[in-house]
């Protein structure tokens, strides 16, 4: 039971969906204490803001720092968590001082003693995050999805991350804290669980010795209330053979794989300390075990040295592997990592360049398979339905937030998080329309 409400605490939330766990578990400890949260901070009664930052490339930090001083001009007493707070220590107090409050990475359980503080400073020097498995996630983006982490940290230090000195060294979570998790948000009403870490494929490795995430996916493939289980964030290594049958025989993992492979080009990945071996092989291995697969991957263009030659294989690559989906960064480069002193960097206007090219490239893939939808039936999601008849769903082959959607209309009732089968009558480049 709760203690008496005390004051209400200002929201922000910034960076991917593994950040976004991270302040489920820290507003799950303030609601225990008996704080209240909100995410109007121009709420008259809310006088400290929590920032969970994101610090994974410049623009990142960027937007952090802006919206920090944006809260700072308000009056606001900004407590700053997550990446920006790890990655940037003692930086962060110098340029920043009119913040009194800083939480580190790994010292998420002791976000109630810094709301509490005048003055707070607990940040690592070295961060080696373990998930906090004693706190049931207060839930603020409640729908038909939902995200669950599977492990902490990195195995790998490819060239441009700045994740492991970040996030610290790789530790997965245990299976049956996993599924207890699925099963409470089983309880809730989500339909879909999406699967994250840092790398997903390594899951197991440091805690039972060998990757177990086969293993992990058909435990969670029995839980009754949970329809779709989606996996993302697949490295390269460790897709082996038998996760690729597992994928395509569990009835409840959906036929859609995100593997970030970043290049196609042998001497590229080399330079970028990833696994560096034939791509095309491997993709096509995938689409042979699984059947009706569909593929997200991303690129990145313009890491240092890649040459116009270099760029064109990646180029030649993605026109003729056809994925169904792609994300291109243009390179980022970041202090403290290889590739910050790798010469030559390439200039901007080329990164730009390419960047343009790729995606203009992937616009009219991406049209081309939409386009031979038409006339089929694919399984939705249903995520809203608007008052003026608008269903707006999510097919099998889209990922919560970051592709596409499917328009439908009905003539049946439906509700949110319902799954139906929809028979698709149009097309546009990222989005579908369709009929239940």
């Amino acid at each position: 039971m709760n203690l008496k409400t005390k004051e209400k605490i200002g929201i922000v939330q910034l960076g991917c969906a593994k950040n976004l766990i991270d302040m489920e578990l820290m507003l799950a400890l303030l609601v225990k204490n008996g704080y209240e949260y909100t995410f109007d901070i121009d709420d008259p009664f809310v006088h400290k803001v929590i920032v969970n930052t994101c610090s994974f490339i410049c623009d990142a930090q960027k937007e952090s720092v802006k919206t920090i001083m944006e809260l700072i001009a308000m009056d606001k007493k900004v407590i700053i968590t997550g990446c920006l707070a790890q990655r940037h220590k003692e930086e962060l107090r110098e340029l920043l001082p009119e913040v009194t409050h800083f939480v580190g990475i790994n010292k998420y359980d002791k976000i109630v003693e810094a709301v509490e503080s005048t003055h707070y400073y607990n940040v690592s020097a070295n961060c080696d995050y373990k998930y906090l498995e004693n706190v049931n996630r207060e839930q603020i983006t409640m729908g038909a999805s939902s995200y669950i982490k599977i492990a902490e940290g990195c195995f790998y230090n490819c060239g441009y991350c700045t994740i492991p000195m970040i996030r610290g060294k790789y530790h997965s979570r245990k299976i049956e804290n996993v599924v207890k998790e699925a099963k409470n948000l089983a309880k809730k009403g989500v339909k879909e669980i999406v699967i994250i870490a840092q790398d997903t494929t390594s899951y197991g490795l440091d805690l039972y010795k060998k990757p177990m995430l086969s293993e992990l996916l058909r435990q969670l493939n029995e839980i009754d209330d949970i329809s779709w289980i989606r996996l993302m964030y697949a490295y390269p290594m460790n897709f082996d053979e038998e996760l690729m049958e597992t994928i395509n025989n569990l009835s409840k993992v959906v036929k859609y794989i995100d593997i970030p492979l970043q290049h196609s080009n042998i001497e590229v990945l080399k330079r970028m300390k990833r696994p560096s071996f034939d791509y095309r092989k491997f993709i096509k291995k995938i689409r042979k075990k699984i059947k009706n697969v569909s593929l997200r991957t991303t690129f990145i263009v313009g890491y240092p040295g890649e040459t116009d030659e270099e760029f064109q294989d990646l180029y030649d690559f993605v026109e003729e592997m056809k994925f169904d989906k792609i994300g291109v960064f243009k390179y980022s480069r970041e202090k403290g990592t290889y590739a910050y002193d790798l010469k030559p960097q390439i200039k901007a206007k080329v990164k730009n360049d390419r960047y343009k090219k790729l995606m203009k490239l992937q616009k009219s893939i991406s049209l081309e398979i939409n386009k031979k939808l038409i006339g089929k039936k694919i399984p939705c999601i249903v995520e809203q339905i608007y008052n003026n008849g608008i269903i707006v769903a999510r097919s099998y082959k889209d990922a919560p937030e970051v592709d596409g959607l499917v328009y439908i209309s009905s003539n049946e009732h439906i509700l949110p998080n319902d799954i139906v089968d929809v028979k698709i009558t149009k097309a546009s480049h990222y989005d579908l329309y369709g009929i239940v």
